[in-house]
């Protein structure tokens, strides 16, 4: 028999404003995926040369890091909700505008308004999810986000695919006599949309509220959440876990009083942001055709096995939102980093056995399959455990007074690294090749293994208000 307050929980209700949530992480991943399609019609409007048009597509990394940062500050301030809202607007803003840029430097403007909604949403989705659902459970809604951005990112390559396909190419007129690769950006727009209304929907989150002394407001959410008679002693626990120091949160709790240090669960939250990008995955994401050809394979192969690629990350999202409430976070986690050290480490080998080419290119020959398996196996490994669970605990891990400006830093780490990996591996591959590239990323799976064996604690299970700063 369930517990007459889970018998009272409003489950529909709390699934269906996580989904709303994480239409958040779906825009993150549109958002990203989107500039893949235009990047021809960048060149062709803006007159641009290659150095240009590659800071047009990474201009969006300028903001993101600035978003992740200051969302989670203004969170402690304004609210979960109310962050979320700004970020949707400005995914309206951003999708219009780069649509109807003129210059490269409108478009830049543009882009990093963008930036600023992905940064936004990529911390404050799992934070408000983690803060509604009960802790039973909590694991499962909060991994919905990776699906939800690896969709956006499909959805984005397959709308561009259409409207090139109807159009003729990225760079020819659609409708109204205007370019394809404008309504590419112009498509957001509708799922923005949907984003911003459907916010209107969730209320804001009840940890905020008795943070900001609205115990009235967050009595009503937490009735509307779990039922009338486990309200009370939820309202009497996280206002427990926020009466120690008596004051706003603040980026202050970050550090010890009597010793002025970072608290250690701020460096392990720093440390899991970080890791999931030092792996490598987004040169997956990011380079996939790029990869796949200096491999030896055709464009068109090399397109065939980025679709193949996004079907494995979808599995294994799907496995990992089933067991991760019932296994916990810290065995996905080592598993995941155990898989992708021996994954990338089978790709280092099929590359380093590779024969030079015509024009310099690699001929993986009968290692190709080889290459080909280990590399989804990776992409398996990872989107089963880094990929949706540094998520999920980035979530949950921070108390209650300190999670807003942890989110914040953790946010700024994750998308520095983001963008250190993203520019690096140009460089590595032409200096150095593939076979260094991924030896790289494989050493970095092996710190992120012995990282987490060592210094993660489990959180499954744990409300909210039972987390430490150690």
């Amino acid at each position: 028999m369930l517990e007459k307050s889970q018998q009272e929980e409003n489950k529909l209700f709390i699934v269906l404003i996580s989904c709303i949530a994480a239409i958040g992480g779906f825009l993150f991943g549109f958002d990203s995926g989107v500039i893949n399609g235009t990047v021809e019609g960048l060149k062709a409007a803006f007159s641009a040369d290659d150095v240009g048009t590659g800071f047009n597509v990474a201009s969006m990394l300028l903001g993101c890091a600035v978003g992740a940062f200051f969302a989670g500050r203004m969170a402690d301030i304004y609210g979960r909700k109310t962050i979320l809202l700004v970020s949707a607007v400005f995914f309206l803003v951003s999708a219009w505008g780069s649509g109807i840029s003129e210059s490269s430097l409108e478009f830049v403007f543009y882009r990093i308004i963008g930036g600023l909604a992905v940064g936004a949403a990529s911390v404050m989705t799992p934070a408000y999810i983690s803060e509604i659902a009960p802790a039973r459970y909590r694991g499962t809604l909060t991994s919905i986000q990776q699906i939800a951005i690896i969709l956006g990112l499909f959805s984005a390559f397959i709308s561009n695919y259409l409207l090139a396909e109807y159009a003729g190419g990225s760079t020819a007129t659609f409708w109204f006599g205007i370019d394809a690769w404008r309504w590419m950006f112009w498509i957001e727009i509708l799922p923005a949309t949907i984003f911003f209304i459907g916010l209107f929907m969730i209320p804001e989150s009840p940890r905020f509220l008795v943070a900001s002394q609205k115990m009235e407001q967050a009595a009503t959410v937490l009735c509307r959440l779990y039922g009338k008679k486990a309200s009370p002693r939820k309202l009497v626990e996280i206002a427990q876990s926020l009466a120690v120091d008596r004051h706003k949160p603040s980026f202050s709790d970050l550090k010890h009083k009597q010793t002025g240090k970072i608290k250690k669960v701020v460096w392990l939250g720093i440390g899991l942001a970080t890791l999931q990008q030092l792996v490598g995955i987004n040169v997956v994401f990011y380079y996939g055709s790029v990869l796949w050809q200096a491999a030896g394979f055709s464009e068109s192969d090399a397109l065939l096995i980025n679709i193949i690629s996004g079907f494995v990350s979808i599995f294994a999202c799907l496995i990992t939102i089933v067991y991760i409430d019932k296994l916990g976070r810290k065995p996905f986690l080592i598993i995941g980093s155990l898989g992708m050290a021996i994954t990338l480490s089978i790709m280092v080998y099929a590359f380093a056995n590779a024969s030079q080419g015509v024009n310099g290119q690699l001929q993986l020959g009968d290692y190709g399959i080889l290459a080909l398996i280990a590399a989804n196996a990776y992409v398996f490994f990872f989107n089963m455990s880094w990929g949706p669970v540094m998520w999920v605990m980035l979530g949950e891990m921070f108390p209650n007074q300190l999670r807003g400006s942890g989110l914040a830093v953790s946010g700024v780490a994750q998308w520095v690294a983001n963008f250190i990996i993203t520019m690096s591996f140009p460089v590595m591959l032409a200096s150095f090749g593939l076979a260094f590239s991924y030896s790289v990323y494989a050493g970095f799976s092996v710190v992120s293994l012995l990282f987490v064996v060592y210094f993660i604690h489990e959180t499954k299970g744990l409300e909210l208000e039972q987390m430490t700063d150690y």
